[in-house]
């Protein structure tokens, strides 16, 4: 079983990599590989929604090659599990995530919905507000595409502004660390029922 997981923010170091390397660390404990994968400040461009992925089927998107994105996507076919963390950026998400999940978004369904019954998780840094507007962007595009989203004991967020500030949100890590345990018991049915 694996686990990848795209972090939106540009800081490598900050609140949403330390968000996801929280859920990482559950995971971990129960045997599922995990791979980070640095999406913010990354080279991704919106979708043009020439919708040229239903025309054409071949599991890519195909105006947009120069990017990151067939590479990234391509991961997420593979994986069983996917995490998607973003900062919160005027009550959403940064950029790339937008990028990410509108052309990820279009390519599954326009293959036949290629990413459903995959297990997935949004993760949210945020300085104060906005956390839950980002969190549902992130949670539509899952359940659009048929992706089961586990629960935890809040929201996917944690709260802080300077680089690792996070870390003094408790709430917000054990509210991960429930996550990364509730996403590995789900990885564990879906695949012992295969």
């Amino acid at each position: 079983m694996k686990v990848i997981a795209f972090n939106g923010s540009p800081r490598k170091k900050g609140n949403t990599a330390m968000l996801i390397n929280s859920v990482f660390d559950e995971l971990q404990k129960e045997g599922i590989e995990t791979e980070f994968l640095q999406l913010g400040g990354k080279d991704i461009k919106g979708c043009l929604g020439c919708m040229k992925c239903f025309e054409l089927q071949n599991n890519t998107c195909v105006t947009r090659k120069d990017d990151i994105f067939n590479e990234y996507f391509q991961k997420m076919i593979e994986a069983d599990g996917i995490i998607i963390g973003s900062p919160t950026y005027f009550s959403n998400v940064s950029s790339e995530v937008k990028a990410l999940i509108d052309r990820a978004g279009l390519v599954s369904i326009a293959n036949g919905y290629l990413i459903k019954h995959k297990v997935g998780a949004a993760v949210v840094a945020v300085r104060r507000a906005g956390a839950t507007d980002a969190f549902d962007a992130i949670n539509k595009f899952f359940l659009i595409n048929q992706v089961i989203v586990p629960g935890s004991i809040y929201w996917n967020m944690g709260f802080g502004f300077n680089e690792e500030e996070v870390r003094d949100d408790e709430e917000g890590m054990n509210t991960m660390k429930v996550l990364g345990e509730n996403m590995a018991w789900l990885l564990k049915k879906i695949m012992n029922n295969k």
